[in-house]
């Protein structure tokens, strides 16, 4: 009998010989193959597309949103503008020159002597009534107008013509 290691030895040549029998390069046509350009071209296109209705829409949201901060800086202008008017009309009825010429319109007078009352509950002053000619006078007085703006009256004496002058003048 043979042994293993022969056996093996003889078996590698011929393994060898057929490897390298279906090793051998040989020259194999070129097929063409080509990437369908058709689909590259969708996706290329929709890319494209979706892009610019992309850029249309951001576009036209930035122009409202423009459009509404103009509107509100316009409205805050407005409400500012109300708000330093009613502060000026505020003002002008807490000024105390018009409450006192209101109160003098309503008949109220300054009393001549005030009385006080303190804490206790006593009375310190003389209790005299106030009467109308006790009346302050709030208007100001109005203001002397220059000689020039109101000049002395002219005079003029016109003579009449005696009646039979009168006559023959309308006569003739």
């Amino acid at each position: 009998m043979s042994s293993p290691a022969v056996q093996i030895r003889s078996r590698v040549p011929r393994i060898a010989s057929a490897a390298v029998e279906r090793a051998r390069l040989s020259v194999v046509p070129r097929t063409r193959t080509r990437a369908a350009k058709v689909p590259f071209v969708t996706l290329v296109s929709l890319v494209l597309i979706s892009g610019v209705i992309g850029l249309l829409l951001f576009n036209t949201s930035m122009q409202q949103a423009s459009f509404a901060a103009t509107a509100l800086e316009e409205q805050a202008t407005n409400l500012a503008a109300r708000e330093q008017t009613l502060q000026m009309e505020l003002e002008d009825l807490r000024n105390p020159q018009r409450v006192a010429m209101q109160a003098q319109n309503m008949g109220m007078v300054v009393p001549a002597a005030p009385t006080f009352l303190s804490l206790d509950g006593t009375v310190s002053g003389e209790k005299v009534p106030a009467l109308p000619t006790d009346r302050l006078n709030l208007a100001p007085p109005a203001p002397i107008k220059p000689k020039i703006y109101e000049p002395a009256p002219t005079i003029v004496k016109v003579m009449a013509e005696p009646k039979s002058r009168a006559r023959s003048a309308r006569t003739e």
